[in-house]
């Protein structure tokens, strides 16, 4: 893995699929002792559910402690207003606030889905609220990345939305981070849309589909990761892959998943790659 050009890390949603979060909140820590363990090097945590290790001494340690890095944090929220709520800005600055403690660390923006209402207007205000976060951000030295998802109730979920949303966001403050899963949970090809917007990818997050309804455990599903990690590889993105597996096992098991995952990128992708 020395000889890529990017580095593996994993997320820590794969958790908080069981019970809205409720079932594994506050154990940070434990799924950063399990993401090391399957041969991970960073981590992606939830700002908001980070428990007592959303204190940075905290977290620098146990990640030290571990030989983990932070790859990203991701800021979800809702942001359905012509602009940020107050307590969305708050939260969003104490994210910013933490990661530029960590440089290099990116900030993952992510909207909560919540319907597709109201939708040219509210794609606009989204990208409008994206880059003032993502400018203040870059400010205070840290990147930003947008996490597209692909619910039924989300705004970022077509190909017409793709299109609105990437080409107003500001480059010079907002990356895109392709979410392979999710591209072509919304019917698209992920490597024919990464190649389209190769310019603004500087995050990737990897988790794999069959379509029974949605997705399936890393190298089940028909993502071609390796065509598209060959791609990577080939391009010199020198960013972070994280892989934010939501098979239906994470709901009982997510230690086996990340596990499992772990070993699939080191055994069974890796050694494809040309």
């Amino acid at each position: 893995m020395n000889t890529l050009p990017f580095r593996f890390g994993a997320e820590v949603y794969t958790w908080f699929m069981s019970n809205n979060g409720e079932t594994y909140k506050g154990q940070l820590g434990h799924m950063i002792e399990v993401i090391a363990k399957a041969g991970f090097t960073g981590i992606q945590p939830i700002f908001t559910w980070m428990g007592p290790l959303a204190d940075a001494d905290l977290l620098e340690k146990k990640l030290k402690d571990e030989n983990i890095d932070l790859a990203a944090v991701a800021l979800a929220l809702d942001w359905n207003g012509s602009q940020e709520t107050e307590e969305e800005k708050k939260i969003a600055d104490e994210a910013i606030k933490l990661l530029a403690k960590f440089p290099g660390s990116v900030l993952c923006t992510v909207q909560i889905p919540t319907g597709r209402h109201d939708l040219v207007q509210r794609r606009k205000n989204l990208v409008e609220i994206v880059n003032t976060v993502s400018s203040r951000a870059a400010d205070q030295g840290v990147v930003s990345s947008f996490h597209p998802n692909s619910p039924h109730s989300s705004i970022t979920r077509t190909e017409e939305d793709y299109q609105v949303i990437l080409e107003s966001l500001d480059p010079k403050v907002t990356g895109w981070c392709p979410d392979v899963g999710h591209i072509i949970n919304g019917g698209m090809d992920p490597l024919a849309k990464m190649k389209e917007y190769r310019s603004l990818i500087n995050h990737v997050h990897y988790k794999d589909w069959d379509g029974n309804p949605e997705f399936t455990l890393m190298g089940k599903g028909k993502v071609d990761f390796t065509g598209i990690t060959q791609w990577l590889k080939d391009e010199q993105f020198n960013g972070w892959i994280i892989c934010e597996d939501e098979g239906q096992e994470a709901l009982e098991d997510p230690d086996f998943v990340t596990l499992h995952d772990g070993k699939w990128v080191h055994e069974s992708l890796i050694p494809k790659l040309k």
